[in-house]
């Protein structure tokens, strides 16, 4: 199988945020998306919104931006958007949230997208997929060459337990504390294609591997290998696919800027010759496990020895070395900002700061939704509405 990479000029950025609709009065999951949708595509060709998508359930809306050069021009760009999406699910009694799970809801109660190709994944895939009331923030960073793409694939497998631990925004599912920082990544990694990259040594191999799952049926298309990190034929980017749902505007610029900063790092290394980082199998699977588990206060494996550092320790280490990268990306003040976040707590911790202890279902937690929605209309963590 030939796969046509569409080589991107330069280090580009595209974000896609999946965001929940939730009714303002319960805080549940709300199935209005093909309703917002429908109105806010009136006008463009087909109606349909060039930046406001469907997702697998009508109780989300996944906004994405266009081809960007820097983070900041992407931030923006889903203001836009989420200005938009906002007023309509307004106008409908909704709020905007995003995070890894809703605390509460159940995903028995979602209704299934009127998409041919959801409906095809829900047949095949039946409770696997019935159950991914989950939502994510996936990071494009635009590659010159497939050759590239696979072994920057190969290199970022290893920060995957930075960018999730950062992200963690789901300790809850339906009602109850799961005791993990982020559920999301677990419950994801049930699809068959889901969760970790398969170690690939080049192009010719990727192409190789996906006919064999296409000539299996194991997938129709490309587009149903959802890695943690993959090549992105069509858009000639490495996506990186690991991130929980991120609460506001500000702490997603943070991780994109990360998220560039170290694809450019691993591209310019790259370019001068440098063989890239290939990690074990088993040191990547118990880091993002422990990325999952225990979040921020992760001890990571850092070498095959078995030596481990705390994940908080590493990120500011990362932050240091990429300070030079962000300032030739104009990112310099969003990749700071990932200190804020070690400082004011990932979003798993701020949503068990207000929770009572011992607290579960839609009473219990009802907290937790007030908090994220704040969090998002505010673009501010740990805003906390005066009443409701």
């Amino acid at each position: 199988m030939d796969i046509d990479f569409n080589s991107s000029p330069g280090p580009s950025l595209g974000i896609e945020v999946e965001l929940e609709l939730v009714d303002h009065e319960t805080g549940e999951l709300a199935s209005a998306a093909s309703s917002i949708l429908s109105e806010l595509g009136a006008g463009h060709p087909e109606g349909e919104h060039p930046k406001a998508k469907h997702e697998l359930f009508e109780c989300t809306v996944e906004i994405i931006t266009g081809v960007c050069t820097t983070v900041a021009e992407a931030r923006d760009d889903l203001q836009r958007t989420l200005d938009e999406v906002g007023g309509a699910a307004a106008s409908r009694g909704l709020d905007l949230m995003c995070s890894g799970t809703h605390p509460y809801s159940s995903w028995h109660d979602q209704q299934v997208s009127p998409d041919p190709r959801y409906t095809k994944l829900v047949e095949e895939m039946q409770w696997m997929a019935r159950r991914l009331q989950i939502f994510g923030v996936h990071v494009h960073v635009g590659i010159k060459s497939p050759e590239k793409a696979i072994a920057i694939a190969n290199a970022m497998a290893g920060y995957i337990p930075h960018l999730l631990a950062l992200t963690a925004s789901s300790p809850y599912w339906e009602g109850h504390d799961t005791g993990l920082a982020s559920s999301r990544s677990k419950v994801f990694e049930g699809l068959p294609t889901a969760g970790l990259p398969a170690p690939l040594e080049s192009w010719p191999e990727f192409e190789q591997f996906m006919e064999t799952l296409v000539s299996s049926e194991a997938i129709s298309t490309v587009r149903e290998v959802w890695w943690d990190i993959r090549p992105h034929p069509d858009f000639g980017t490495v996506e990186l696919r690991m991130c929980d749902g991120i609460p506001t505007l500000g702490e997603i610029s943070a991780v994109a800027a990360l998220a560039q900063c170290l694809v450019t790092h691993l591209d310019t290394l790259f370019d001068r010759g440098f063989t890239l980082p290939k990690h074990r199998e088993w040191v990547l699977r118990q880091n993002k496990w422990r990325a999952g588990r225990h979040g921020l206060e992760a001890e990571i494996i850092v070498d095959e020895a078995g030596t481990q550092q705390p994940v908080r320790q590493t990120i500011l280490d990362l932050m240091a070395e990429m300070a030079p990268m962000a300032e030739r990306l104009g990112c310099e003040a969003e990749l700071a900002r990932v200190e804020r976040i070690l400082i004011d707590g990932a979003s798993y911790q701020r949503q068990r700061a207000v929770v009572a202890e011992g607290a579960s279902g839609a009473q219990g937690l009802r907290p937790v939704v007030d908090l994220l929605v704040a969090e998002m209309a505010s673009d501010r963590p740990g805003v906390l509405p005066s009443s409701r």
